[in-house]
């Protein structure tokens, strides 16, 4: 008798909650939760109002390292070297504003980065006099090799600082970010990787990127509830991030995740969630998932670039998220129109001087729903 293998349920739009007169295209923005994960994230939030001084006073410590255990796990990494955070811009924000910085040092990014991102960047410039360089990355992408020589090309004896994305949210491109972390170690640079788009989309592995500071998201593709992300800083940093608040945990001999973790009253289902996330995505066989959201993205970007006569991004340098050309247009008008007449969510913008539309793809896209939108632009776009 032949043995049973047991092949993991591919899950349907069926178990999300994004409304059904909606092609939701845009889950790269805040993410979507199944819905027996919401069911569990409604279930803590339900303990802690019916006995909140049990549930945030006596439980609160166990509980969340049994979460933070879990997350540790999934991203190779020391539960003593995260802490929870709301969400990747809190994170970058506590790791950014806690360097060490002079007049004339200098942070070296991309002309990639995300929008808050560079707000926070000029803002720490402003406070400490250090110089921000925004390196180019070449469009098309050309190769990781050329990625990192760039980068490092525009580096110099000042740079104290590397801040860059993992996916980038503008281009949707992915960056060699162990190359990157590698190659600064060995010049004496911090790093600090922003990597909001990263968990749920690509394997991590904190351990082999060797980041000094990567901040993360679960509520974007792990599908975690709103609210839920990670900043892990390697052990011999940690005295160096000041918390944002000043609570309870702030006390002589406490440790990195006791400053930074307890922030006073607050929420915290969405961080115990986290681990019901990770399980749905281990049951429904999350790779093939993202496989499948990858042919899709892929499907669009060659459909649109061939209508269009654009050149990609890149080939193959994205997974569920693509950032597509399009010609010369009106980008709000046609976000809006996307929205009005055709029922599509995505965002529409311009980077690097020209048009695009981001197509995020998630469990819950149909290849009919691809077809949608590349009808609803043939229409709007001739």
């Amino acid at each position: 008798m032949r043995d049973f293998v047991y092949k993991p349920a591919m899950p349907t739009r069926d178990d999300f909650l994004i409304r059904d007169d909606v092609i939701f295209l845009n889950h790269g923005s805040f993410g979507a939760c199944p819905k027996p994960v919401f069911a569990r994230y409604q279930a803590w939030q339900l303990e802690l109002e019916r006995q909140p001084v049990d549930f945030l006073l006596r439980r609160r410590t166990e509980l969340m390292a049994a979460a933070r255990a879990r997350i540790a796990d999934y991203l190779n990494a020391k539960p003593g070297d995260i802490v929870f955070v709301s969400n990747a811009t809190t994170g970058l924000s506590r790791a950014a504003r806690s360097l060490p910085l002079q007049p004339g040092d200098e942070i070296l990014t991309t002309d990639h980065e995300y929008g808050a991102v560079n707000r926070l960047l000029d803002f720490v410039a402003g406070r400490t006099g250090a110089r921000i360089l925004r390196s180019r990355a070449r469009l098309p992408y050309i190769s990781d090799e050329v990625f990192v020589d760039d980068l490092f090309a525009d580096a110099t004896a000042k740079t104290r600082a590397i801040v860059i994305s993992h996916i980038a949210s503008p281009s949707s491109l992915i960056f060699p970010v162990a190359q990157v972390c590698q190659r600064a170690r060995e010049r004496g640079i911090l790093t600090i990787i922003d990597g909001a788009h990263a968990p749920g989309q690509l394997p991590l592995d904190l351990a082999a990127i060797g980041a000094d500071m990567y901040c993360g998201n679960f509520h974007k593709w792990v599908c975690a509830p709103k609210g839920s992300g990670f900043l892990h800083v390697r052990p011999e940093h940690h005295t160096l991030i000041d918390p944002l608040v000043i609570s309870h945990g702030c006390c002589q001999g406490s440790g990195f995740v006791e400053r930074n973790e307890w922030l006073g009253t607050r929420d915290i289902a969405a961080f115990l969630t986290v681990p019901a996330a990770l399980d749905y995505q281990r049951q429904h066989n999350w790779r093939e998932v993202t496989a499948e959201c990858h042919r899709l993205a892929a499907l669009a970007q060659t459909r649109l670039c061939r209508h269009y006569r654009q050149t990609p991004l890149s080939e193959d340098q994205f997974s569920q998220m693509v950032t597509i050309p399009l010609p010369e247009c009106d980008v709000d008008s046609l976000q809006r129109r996307l929205l009005e007449e055709y029922g599509i969510e995505a965002p529409v913008g311009r980077f690097a001087g020209r048009c695009g539309i981001r197509v995020s793809v998630q469990a819950y896209n149909r290849p009919d729903e691809i077809e949608r939108l590349i009808w609803a632009m043939k229409r709007l776009i001739g």
